[in-house]
């Protein structure tokens, strides 16, 4: 007979022992609920609503590894679901998959016990998330009502509560959208919001789902000045809350960042402690960058050669996107010039090439090419020296796009322009790679 281990641990029992007990079996499950009202619940639907949930290994059939909602016993006494077995035959196979044994007996007898057993436990399982689901839903409208009465530090708390629960609970999203939490807690934000109410109304909104009349209300000027100071004083938690929930509202915004937030952001994608911040920072930074004019841009605070510098230290999507804002940046004659005048520009990127992605290294080729186009003789020598010609002979021979082999052939010839054929393949110490 098979054997069922309880999920709180403990000694195995026999299926009908654990019916017996009570363990799984009838009476009271869940909140007066009875096993005449379990059996009306969908078995497939529950199933499917608690997939991240760990199922006792009996119940799962040895073909699939999937929950079983049909179970039928071989005369070996090995239990799989109906349709999985049945397919097992139909491909000509007459032995049992798990011991593979040939069957002296192709009848399929039903585990009614089995099938009972299963339907109980997914239904307790099913009713308690239930359950659960709708003490979060409680609690999410008992503290937005509570919001609306309460001042000071005690509106900080329940901020902070509400937070919480928010951020841990699907169900607590819904509820407070659908009951106009959105545009309550949007209020709270404004000139004379401390800046205590303002880091928890942020850390809210940034997890709720926004319309696109919430976003116009975000967008108005008093609101975006609250988040960019409490951007530049939060906690770290914080600043990552202003930059993600500033990425929704600026996507499809036109949108004049201050110096202040491009301070703000920069100083979060600088802190090495904290790989989501960097994340957060670049997705924002690069929206803004699409959008900006070079006076009122990351060129006019010194932000070129910082990112110049951090390039080394990113992972691979936060590089990604640094290159991305530097190549929109090299397109601009300022940004341009930030870069040649960065010593660390050419050899960063150089090392780039080849390295992390065929788009990172399109980037960095772009970026180069408007570098050594501005001061060809200058940038040229610094480039080859770096060891750039080597670099772009791979790239050539590499299976790059096109695109990028072409990008790579122009700036081999931009570099090779102050040199006879002879000293430059010297210089270059190419002799190797071009054999």
């Amino acid at each position: 007979m098979p054997m069922y281990q309880p999920s709180t641990g403990g000694q195995v029992l026999d299926l009908e022992t654990a019916v017996k007990d009570g363990i799984l079996g009838g009476g009271v499950i869940c909140g007066g609920v009875t096993t005449a009202n379990v059996e009306k619940l969908d078995l497939k639907t529950m199933i499917e609503q608690l997939d991240s949930i760990e199922v006792p290994s009996v119940f799962i059939c040895p073909i699939s590894l999937e929950p079983m909602q049909d179970p039928v016993t071989l005369c070996t006494g090995q239990t799989y679901e109906r349709s999985n077995i049945l397919k097992w035959f139909s491909l000509g196979h007459f032995t049992c998959p798990t011991t593979m044994q040939e069957l002296w007996d192709d009848s399929l007898t039903p585990n009614s016990t089995l099938n009972h057993l299963i339907h109980t436990w997914f239904s307790q399982k099913y009713l308690a998330m239930k359950k659960r689901s709708e003490d979060v839903q409680g609690r999410s409208l008992e503290l937005l009502e509570t919001l609306k009465k309460v001042k000071g530090q005690s509106r900080v708390q329940t901020l902070k509560d509400l937070r919480k629960i928010v951020a841990a609970h699907d169900s607590a999203k819904k509820t407070v959208v659908d009951n106009g939490g959105v545009s309550f807690i949007s209020s709270l934000l404004g000139p004379f919001t401390s800046h205590a109410v303002g880091s928890e109304a942020i850390g809210i909104l940034v997890n709720l789902r926004l319309s696109s009349d919430s976003i116009s209300n975000l967008l108005q000027p008093m609101k975006i000045s609250l988040m960019v100071d409490v951007l530049n004083e939060g906690s770290t938690e914080t600043k990552i809350n202003c930059v993600k929930l500033m990425e929704i509202l600026f996507r499809d915004s036109e949108i004049i960042p201050s110096l202040s937030l491009l301070v703000g952001i920069l100083r979060l994608v600088k802190d090495k402690r904290h790989p989501h911040g960097i994340l957060a920072g670049l997705r924002l930074l690069k929206i803004i960058t699409l959008q900006q004019s070079p006076e009122n841009s990351i060129i006019s605070i010194g932000g070129v050669p910082q990112l110049v510098e951090m390039l080394p230290f990113f992972n691979p999507e936060c590089l990604e996107l640094a290159l991305y804002v530097l190549e929109i940046l090299s397109s601009i004659p300022e940004g341009a010039l930030a870069l040649k005048d960065c010593s660390h520009t050419i050899p960063n990127l150089v090392k780039l090439l080849m390295k992390i992605s065929e788009t990172c290294t399109q980037y960095a080729l772009s970026v180069l090419w408007e570098v050594c186009r501005l001061s060809p003789e200058e940038s040229a020598a610094t480039a080859v020296n770096a060891g750039l010609a080597a670099k772009l002979l791979l790239v050539i021979q590499s299976g790059c796009s096109p695109r990028v082999k072409q990008r790579s052939a122009e700036l081999l010839k931009l570099c090779s322009l102050n040199y006879t054929a002879t000293i430059f393949i010297s210089k270059c110490k190419l002799t190797r790679t071009l054999q």
